[in-house]
């Protein structure tokens, strides 16, 4: 075997994991669910309700990347989230396609 096959045959095997169907995300069981728009923060709109993010808030995607609420700015997006002791949204995912199809964790 060459050094190119062999170069080939180590990145299929490196991308293998890749391919697999990717493991749920484990939300919280006291996540709830609603439709957010974000608008200047700290203020978010969680189904049609004026709220406000905590001062550590962390929105995650889709990929499990952490975002900004400015670029998420006048967007609709499906979400669980989760409140701090305050009322404070302090932890928000949007949610694929996929995840939106399945019972909100919160939901009885």
């Amino acid at each position: 075997m060459d050094k190119r096959h062999f170069l080939l045959a180590l990145a299929a095997f490196i991308s293998l994991p890749a391919l697999a169907d990717p493991e749920p995300r484990p939300f919280p069981a006291n996540a709830k669910r609603g439709k957010m728009t974000a608008g200047y923060a700290p203020d978010i709109y969680i189904d049609g309700k004026l709220r406000q993010l905590s001062p550590a808030a962390r929105i995650v995607s889709e990929e499990n990347m952490t975002l900004t609420p400015a670029s998420l700015r006048d967007k609709d997006v499906v979400v669980n989230y989760t409140e701090d002791m305050n009322g404070f949204i302090d932890r928000i995912w949007i949610l694929t396609r996929e995840e939106t199809r399945q019972r909100a964790p919160g939901a009885r």
